[in-house]
């Protein structure tokens, strides 16, 4: 296995946070264990050289190659699912009585590979029924990888993947492709979810505040000064009285935050008084 040098290793590290947020300050060996094989695959003989042709970004398609095989999350429909049954019984509930003209505003930022988006959007089917036509829907989808926004698009899952669905749904939602065990997404979904490249480091400046944030999973990788600072920039990009939902396993410092909490992984802002 090709060697890390320290020096290399703290300039990936440095140029990876300062771009992109994330924090592999600890992450020594999983850099020399998941990029080795992008080096012999590209014929570069060192890390030294491979950093070097990184940090001066002449290629964008080998810095989106570095962030897929550093970032790849496993996920499935349903991941940590009582954040969905608080999304149904809670939120989209308020959200019904409060949104006088029936246009919901969502984002799941850090959508991966699409399980995500289409699960809220198969819950938002499911929740408005055959009032659906009468409201927008349509959930904003995002994604700092190429790779992964393009497996979304596609849409393409195992069973596996599927399992935690009840099967009414699957059979209502997906389509059974030619290889077996595998499914697509179906137009209506698809319809439903827009999705866009987008780097949480940068500025949000989306057409309209979100009523529900989903951001999971996605902060691990932030030091904390750079997820205080997105925090920020969430709560200036949700509505009064919305919410903003991150993993199970993430926790937000309460002292140092507008968003108030409500229970564990699940923040609100306040309504104006």
């Amino acid at each position: 296995m090709l060697k890390l040098a320290d020096e290399d290793f703290r300039r990936l590290v440095t140029f990876i946070k300062n771009n992109y947020g994330i924090d592999l300050g600890k992450k020594k060996q999983l850099i020399v264990g998941r990029l080795s094989n992008t080096l012999s695959a590209m014929g570069i003989p060192s890390f030294k050289e491979y950093i070097d042709r990184i940090i001066s970004q002449e290629n964008p398609a080998d810095i989106e190659t570095m962030l897929n095989r550093l970032t790849t999350n496993y996920t499935f429909f349903m991941r940590e699912e009582s954040h969905f049954t608080f999304f149904t019984k809670t939120i989209l509930p308020y959200l019904e009585q409060v949104k006088k003209d029936r246009v919901l505003s969502i984002w799941s930022a850090g959508c991966s590979t699409g399980e995500e988006p289409y699960t809220l959007s198969i819950l938002l089917k499911e929740y408005f029924g055959t009032r659906a036509a009468m409201w927008d829907t349509r959930v904003l989808a995002t994604d700092i990888s190429q790779n992964a926004l393009q497996a979304a698009q596609t849409a393409v899952y195992d069973k596996e993947s599927l399992s935690r669905l009840p099967e009414s749904w699957v059979r209502k939602y997906f389509c059974k492709t030619n290889e077996p065990g595998i499914y697509t997404v179906s137009p209506i979904l698809k319809k439903n979810v827009i999705f866009r490249t987008f780097n949480l480091m940068d500025p949000i400046q989306f057409r309209l505040k979100f009523d529900v944030i989903f951001c999971r999973n996605v902060m691990i990788y932030f030091d904390q000064p750079t997820k205080s600072a997105l925090i920020q920039r969430f709560y200036d990009a949700t509505v009064p009285g919305g919410y903003l939902l991150i993993g199970h396993s993430e926790s937000l410092e309460r002292n140092s935050m507008d968003y108030h909490y409500v229970q564990p992984s699940v923040y609100r802002k306040p309504l104006k008084s």
